[in-house]
């Protein structure tokens, strides 16, 4: 799924660039777009996430398995100057994690595996730099932080991993980094992006017992994701 959707972005942005950037046609499309304090759209996209472990003890790791998830959500975007632009991106993600733990005291698949499926309240605020328009195309990177609520946590059940209950925290807050650029087509700017995702806190819910074969040598877990999105404004 990710070598598809990676051969997808490339292909949009070499037809792109090929007919307009080195093309003697310089016909402005949206000319200005831009121009405007407030605008508003929509994304969709896909996603991966894992997690990042942090060990009491030097172990065998926990194995993380991820699989394509998908996002969709709204878009306000603040100018503040040429260059730079303010946005609030709400969404909802939907991810899926497996968790193979190694420890030897576990001997069947119902005990050592865990699928974590996450929906998450995804709320990002993000400063979007970008360069100087040329013909009808835009790099741009951004940069910011987000709140996700995770509906999916079970960090109020009361029964943990000795009952096949995987528990993790419900709020969660992250730092955003990422890279895209805006097409200016007739009607609508299309913008492809790629953006890392890594959460700040610890969000593990530990088991009752602290020697847990599960949760009692993990020191920290943390979301790492990665988001492709195709926004239109």
């Amino acid at each position: 799924m990710r070598q598809v959707i990676v051969i997808i972005i490339l292909a949009l942005g070499f037809q792109t660039a090929s007919a307009q950037l080195f093309s003697k046609e310089k016909i402005k499309n949206l000319e200005n777009f831009d121009k405007q304090f407030l605008t508003w759209g929509y994304y969709l996209g896909f996603n991966s996430y894992d997690y990042k472990f942090d060990y009491n003890e030097i172990t065998e790791e926990i194995v993380t398995e991820s699989s394509a998830g998908f996002n969709v959500g709204l878009i306000g975007d603040m100018r503040i100057n040429e260059y730079i632009n303010l946005r609030l991106e709400p969404g909802i993600v939907f991810a899926t994690r497996n968790l193979t733990f190694p420890d030897a005291s576990l001997t069947t698949a119902a005990q050592m595996e865990r699928e974590v499926t996450s929906t998450y309240i995804h709320v990002p605020l993000l400063v979007k730099f970008s360069t100087k328009r040329l013909n009808n195309w835009k790099p741009f990177v951004v940069a910011g932080a987000s709140w996700s609520n995770n509906l999916s946590s079970n960090s109020d059940n009361p029964d943990d991993n000795s009952s096949g209950q995987f528990r993790q925290t419900s709020s969660v807050f992250n730092y955003e980094l990422g890279i895209g650029f805006d097409l200016y087509l007739y009607y609508f700017k299309f913008s492809p992006s790629i953006r890392g995702v890594f959460a700040m806190g610890d969000e593990l819910v530990r088991d009752a017992d602290p020697n847990s074969p599960w949760t009692g040598n993990i020191d920290s877990m943390q979301t790492r994701g990665i988001f492709i999105n195709f926004t239109f404004q």
